[in-house]
């Protein structure tokens, strides 16, 4: 991490490796889709089935701790928020 000021902040790949680490054992997968926002996927991670798929989080190239924090925190009330089709369902 780079500290700036008292602030830590990371670069976008640094905080999809953070975010590999919180959601494992879920794969996870982020991608920037335009300048200010990303897409972010969990997957099983032994047949690849993406379980939810995210996009237009706001994000940037470099982040504080706490942005990345927001972003953790969306996907998890998405993922709770979801219910898979009945389909899906066990």
């Amino acid at each position: 991490m780079n500290k700036v000021g008292n602030m830590n902040k990371v670069t976008f790949p640094n905080a999809c490796q953070l975010m590999r680490w919180h959601f494992h054992p879920m794969g996870f997968e982020g991608s920037m889709d335009a300048p200010g926002s990303m897409v972010a996927r969990l997957f099983d991670r032994t047949s690849g089935e993406t379980l939810i798929a995210i996009a237009g989080i706001p994000c940037a190239t470099v982040m504080t701790a706490a942005d990345v924090e927001r972003i953790i925190e969306a996907v998890e009330d998405e993922l709770e928020s979801f219910v898979p089709p009945l389909s899906l369902r066990a």
